[in-house]
């Protein structure tokens, strides 16, 4: 598994004279001091500069659902051993300092919450744990979540934040693309929609399955998508890559995915299109007025 890196929630080292350290941030790509609570609020996202700092699962779920509709399931399914797998450390001793250091169980948290009224069976991945790679107890939650949405009828949605497959698990791993895979054909089947939203990175098996099978496909700006490394495609081509070719901008602009949507916007945005999507169940619900549903050209721009 390939591990990428995004720069850390970092406080800036030019303090003001009598602030305590850990009230600010300073944005990587703008250099704008920002007050860690006013960053909080605006969901990890830089005012000016748009740059989209990482965030939680939770986090992320508490942003796009309605207040208090979400419930969670499948919360006791996680990693085994199949392997035995050791390196430096035993992989049960990788998964405890995982779930110590994230919070969590696993690497996706799933649930059934409701986006403006419309429900929804959701999966949101969670990089901080193991890299959001996806291992056998990823791809069964992953699987689960879109068989409720089958047996609910109603829409899935998937959000990706992953460094690919989770190599201590081996092939048991790779079983997780075609699985979670089949259970989509599944829900495509049934003609029920299907958003998937990529997010900073999402990379190797994810994208190479789940991820991109979506009816739409969001992007968070400045996301990294891509199956292998570039370097690694470099030496295998051994030809010269266009500048920022794995970016959500760069495969907007070549069609690969359908919208740029930041993520202050991206509640409203998902409850529009769920309402294209699903308008014979949901035709008597307004759009919010706050969801607008540009061209999805507008957004390379």
């Amino acid at each position: 598994m390939t591990h990428f890196s995004k720069p850390k929630l970092t406080t800036s080292t030019k303090k003001k004279k009598n602030i305590p350290e850990g009230l600010w941030t300073k944005c990587p790509v703008s250099g704008e001091i920002i007050f860690n609570k006013d960053l909080a609020d605006n969901l990890m996202v830089v005012p000016k500069s748009g740059y989209h700092f990482p965030i939680g699962s939770r986090e992320r779920i508490k942003s796009m659902v309605d207040e208090g509709s979400f419930t969670e399931f499948d919360a006791n399914v996680k990693s085994g051993d199949p392997l035995k797998f050791v390196d430096s450390a035993a992989y049960p001793d990788r998964i405890k300092k995982y779930e110590k250091d994230s919070g969590l169980p696993e690497a996706v948290v799933c649930g059934v919450g409701k986006i403006h009224g419309i429900e929804v069976s959701l999966a949101v991945m969670d990089f901080r744990f193991c890299g959001g790679a996806m291992g056998a107890a990823v791809g069964e939650k992953i699987t689960r979540a879109v068989e409720r949405a089958l047996k609910k009828r109603v829409p899935c949605i998937i959000v990706s934040s992953s460094g690919g497959a989770r190599m201590q698990e081996g092939i048991f791993s790779l079983m997780q693309m075609a699985k979670t895979s089949a259970a989509l054909g599944r829900l495509a089947a049934a003609k029920l929609p299907y958003i998937s939203v990529l997010t900073y990175p999402t990379t190797g098996g994810v994208t190479a399955s789940f991820a991109t099978l979506g009816d739409i496909l969001l992007a968070e700006p400045g996301a990294l998508i891509g199956f292998a490394g570039a370097r690694v495609i470099k030496e295998t081509t051994k030809q010269t890559l266009p500048a920022g070719f794995q970016t959500a901008e760069f495969l907007l602009k070549h069609g690969l995915i359908d919208q740029i949507v930041p993520r202050t916007e991206m509640r409203d945005r998902l409850a529009a299109l769920l309402q294209v999507l699903h308008l014979h169940k949901y035709q008597s619900r307004k759009v919010p007025t706050s969801a607008p549903f540009p061209v999805a050209v507008a957004a390379a721009n």
